[in-house]
């Protein structure tokens, strides 16, 4: 257990090291995010790739992407709910 990353570090350190991951996961989860909205609106709205996209696919893309962000607030909101109640009873 002593090769663990971390092992030697004190409380602030470990404490800012936890803020630092926190970070990171907290990107990655944005990326991947974007990375589905953009994947699953495109091919909802975009029938016919080309140069630029017409009014009712920009239409379409923006009203997806709007309606996927709303579903992953409520889902988000939910889950930080349920895990703050799931604390208090600790």
């Amino acid at each position: 257990m002593d090769s663990l990353p971390g092992n030697g570090l004190k409380g602030v350190q470990k404490e800012e090291l936890m803020e630092q991951v926190k970070q990171q996961i907290a990107v990655a989860n944005a990326q991947e995010l974007l990375s589905k909205i953009t994947e699953k609106c495109f091919k909802k709205c975009v029938t016919k790739p080309g140069t630029s996209l017409d009014n009712s696919e920009q239409k379409c893309v923006a009203m997806c992407m709007d309606r996927y962000m709303d579903a992953f607030n409520l889902v988000s909101r939910a889950y930080s709910s349920r895990l703050q109640k799931e604390r208090s009873r600790m």
